[in-house]
């Protein structure tokens, strides 16, 4: 049987760890625990979920390779601290990993957007992982990966999009039944277009939750425009 040659080898080891990126930009965080800080988005191409409310469909396909180097010196030409790895769903690029890593290793506070349907426990313990659990009105409630939860620690996150109030009183159950609040902060939003924001809130302070109301404050300050 053919073995790889010394050359082939050498060939493969100098293959540039690479990922496919739809967008870096500079923006404010518009929600979780550092909303309000100025943040680099590193938006990595591709998801394997397909939610009712995605705002972010033009991530799915297209996107350049870049190095993990440069993407690195394009994040630090921006001058700021904090940096957030989004989607898609960055976890279903493997090489997401090494890119957390080396962006704790440079000094930033760095957090993680994913969608909670692929396996957190290889994600650099210094990062903020915010998991998103998908409610029935997503669309892809069957794709929560639950073994996640016993993963979390208080350094992580765990966010709801809220569609009605089906989508509130599951989630205000899952909450209780796998006591989230006492991981980490819980998070609940209204989905944009099939919910009242005010509404949300009223039921929260109504039940007293253990959870934090958020909206999007970058929607609210640009819409849907791209890059922000």
């Amino acid at each position: 049987m053919d073995t790889p040659s010394a050359e082939s080898g050498a060939a493969l080891a100098a293959v540039p760890d690479r990922l496919r990126i739809t967008e870096i930009f500079l923006s404010l965080q518009g929600e979780a625990r550092d909303a309000g800080w100025p943040t680099v988005f590193v938006r990595l191409t591709g998801c394997p979920l397909r939610c009712t409310y995605c705002d972010t469909a033009y991530a799915f396909h297209g996107g350049e390779w870049r190095e993990i180097d440069a993407i690195l010196a394009e994040v630090e030409s921006h001058g700021v601290r904090h940096v957030c790895v989004t989607g898609g769903e960055p976890l279903a690029q493997k090489r997401c990993i090494g890119l957390l890593q080396r962006l704790c290793d440079a000094g930033y506070v760095v957090s993680l957007e994913t969608s909670g349907a692929i396996d957190i426990g290889d994600v650099d313990p210094r990062v903020s992982r915010v998991l998103d659990i998908k409610t029935p009105g997503s669309g892809e409630e069957g794709r929560n990966l639950w073994s996640n939860l016993g993963l979390l620690t208080p350094n992580d996150q765990v966010k709801f999009v809220i569609c009605n109030r089906a989508d509130y009183e599951w989630a205000r159950g899952m909450v209780a039944e796998h006591a989230i609040h006492q991981r980490c902060d819980v998070l609940f939003s209204p989905s944009k277009s099939e919910l009242d924001a005010r509404e949300l809130a009223d039921w929260i302070v109504a039940d007293r939750l253990p959870v934090r109301f958020q909206v999007q404050l970058h929607k609210i300050l640009w819409n849907d425009e791209p890059g922000r």
